[in-house]
């Protein structure tokens, strides 16, 4: 067995722990030195090749600052990079091919990015080798007989040009000045700077600065940018982060478009709804996050989907979930009807102003989640910071039946500016709810936060914050819960982990939930019901009342044209394409979402 220590820097402490991970090592009481303290800032090295996995040092240290895992032997020569000693290990690479579009579906921290940052030529794959780093040559030589060795030597002369779009789109703002037109103007070298506009709806934004954008415009902007671009390689990383559904779909069809022009397109994104509308293949990366990462052969978009969602990899013979991930596969029952709701408002209007939001009357009930639906500007946030109370309707009232009710709120945008550890903040947030069972159970271990408790709120990344904020809202006693977009960051299996937190504390605490939420995928999950704000952004919106799932979708999906056919092996959402045989039927009954497929039906929409 072939052994990956990985060392977390930040955590690593040695004069706060006695070096305990060298006193209780077996090899070092043995005078084997597989631990050493010669690095320039003190901390441990752990030599892999005398290492015998036995893992005492990682459960002794306090700091959880270690990981040791095993892997076989045969993926050694595998090794595509690393970032140092102790640190991130990747095996293998995604595969381009030339005229398709191929996705790559991952928890965090298992090396998307970073085999995207490779592909673009950003990063050059050092194949493990720290101290001698290869040459592109030599890295070209390592995937001989491969499509990659080609890829490689095309971009080690210089003569594969790479347009990539990044992960991180809250800079940009900051970095390019003039308006969204001026921008485009710049660096339109294939002429369609127009035809991309329109498409991406950034016209109404033509003369606006760059710099007053918001996260939503500003990913539209920087995937319209590399779109104008020339180039043979189009890398987009999570190009749906901020967007509402209907923004989604016209980003998929606009990367979805190079592919006519006989372009290499690879896209990491957690949307699978997306994923799958978006993508020709997919590449599964799996592993443990932070620690190492593998990437699998490409497979077609619904097998390679449908594998990550059953947890078995038949190609590698590896299982990396204990349980596959199951969704319902007819529409669930009306809500029931209960003698008192929890919580119910008249008509509300608000205007801000020339903005205008209309809300039908509507209840929250016992143990029920609603689901919240409609493009970025319509009023969804407006709607919930007015149930939250930090704002008052224009007209109109809530009604707190039968008591005052406790609102737990998590706003859209999440601050990371408490001055305290996130352990600190959760005691803050549960109160004496912290040290019970049902918490540890329930919020902590299901959203992955027992390994984050001692870090600090402000060191965290975007998806670690996040399901810090939903931890916090949740673990506050209280009737109803508001959470704005809490999906934001999150890979697939977080964002169903979530979906289920939200689901179980709602049932278990008898309260009620409401959650806006743009991933049809993650609402399908969650939801009992639906509400579904249409009209003008920016102008005008109108919210409907809670909608059965069935009734809710078709109103939401019939505004976007869209419908949305099961899978029959998972059960999980599929968008058709546009014009096919399934997309003209379920158009003609009006049912844009709950229609069973039969395999044949299946294939036949492949």
């Amino acid at each position: 067995m072939t052994r990956v220590a990985v060392l977390d820097r930040d955590k690593c402490r040695p004069k706060d722990c006695d070096r305990i991970c060298y006193r209780f090592c077996p090899m070092v009481r043995s005078r084997v030195e597989a631990i050493k303290f010669e690095s320039e800032d003190g901390k441990p090295i752990i030599v892999e090749a005398l290492c015998t996995g036995c893992g005492i040092c990682v459960k002794k240290c306090p700091f959880g600052a270690l990981d040791i895992v095993n892997l076989p032997d045969e993926l050694e020569e595998e090794c595509s990079h690393r970032y140092g000693v102790n640190a991130f290990k990747l095996y293998r690479l995604p595969t381009p091919m030339p005229g398709k579009v191929l996705g790559l579906l991952g928890k965090n921290g298992t090396g998307k990015t970073t085999a995207l940052r490779i592909l673009a030529g950003e990063i050059k794959p050092n194949l493990g080798r720290l101290d001698v780093p290869p040459s592109w040559e030599e890295v070209a030589r390592h995937f001989r007989g491969s499509t990659l060795y080609d890829y490689f030597m095309r971009l080690a002369k210089g003569k594969l040009k790479v347009i990539h779009k990044p992960q991180y789109i809250t800079r940009i703002p900051r970095l390019i000045s003039g308006s969204v037109g001026e921008v485009l103007s710049r660096i339109d070298e294939r002429g369609v700077k127009d035809q991309v506009a329109e498409r991406l709806e950034l016209k109404k934004l033509w003369d606006r600065p760059v710099k007053v954008l918001s996260g939503g415009e500003a990913q539209r902007l920087a995937v319209a940018a590399a779109l104008c671009r020339e180039g043979d390689v189009y890398v987009f990383d999570e190009p749906s982060s901020y967007l509402d559904v209907r923004q989604r779909l016209n980003v998929a069809r606009a990367i979805r478009s190079l592919k006519d022009a006989g372009k290499t397109v690879l896209v990491a994104e957690h949307d699978i709804a997306m994923l799958d509308y978006l993508s020709d293949n997919v590449c599964l990366i799996y592993g443990s996050p932070g620690v190492y990462g593998i990437v699998s052969l490409p497979y077609g978009v619904r097998t390679g989907i449908n594998i990550y969602l059953e947890g078995y990899l038949p190609s590698d013979n590896v299982r990396f979930r204990r349980e596959p991930i199951r969704f319902h596969v007819k529409p669930p029952p009306l809500a029931r009807e209960y003698e008192t709701p929890l919580y119910q408002w008249t008509e509300l209007e608000k205007s801000y102003g020339d903005f205008h939001l209309k809300v039908s009357p509507g209840s929250l009930h016992v143990g029920e989640v609603v689901g919240v639906l409609g493009p970025n500007g319509i009023g969804k946030t407006t709607f919930i910071r007015l149930l939250a109370g930090e704002d008052k309707p224009d007209r109109g009232e809530f009604l707190t039946l039968p008591e005052e009710a406790a609102i737990s709120y998590k706003p859209q945008y999440v601050s990371a500016d408490y001055p305290g550890t996130v352990e600190q903040l959760l005691r803050e947030a549960a109160g004496e709810e912290y040290s019970t069972e049902r918490f540890k159970a329930e919020i902590l271990s299901p959203l992955g936060l027992a390994r984050l408790l001692d870090r600090e709120v402000s060191e965290l990344s975007g998806g670690e914050l996040q399901k810090v904020a939903v931890a916090a809202c949740l673990s506050k006693k209280a009737t109803v819960y508001l959470l704005d977009e809490p999906s934001a960051f999150l890979d697939v299996e977080e964002r169903l982990a979530m979906a289920r937190v939200v689901r179980r504390n709602v049932e278990s605490m008898k309260a009620s939930a409401l959650v806006i939420e743009h991933d049809i995928v993650v609402q399908d999950f969650m939801a009992d019901r639906l509400m579904v704000f249409l009209g003008e952004p920016g102008r005008q919106g109108e919210a409907s009342p809670p909608l059965n799932l069935r009734e809710g979708m078709n109103r939401f999906l019939g505004s976007l044209g869209v419908t949305f056919r099961r899978d029959p092996q998972t059960g999980r959402p599929r968008v058709n394409k546009e014009g096919s045989k399934l997309d003209r039927m379920q158009k003609e009954l009006g049912e844009y979402y709950y229609v069973p497929v039969r395999p044949v039906e299946e294939e036949e929409e492949e």
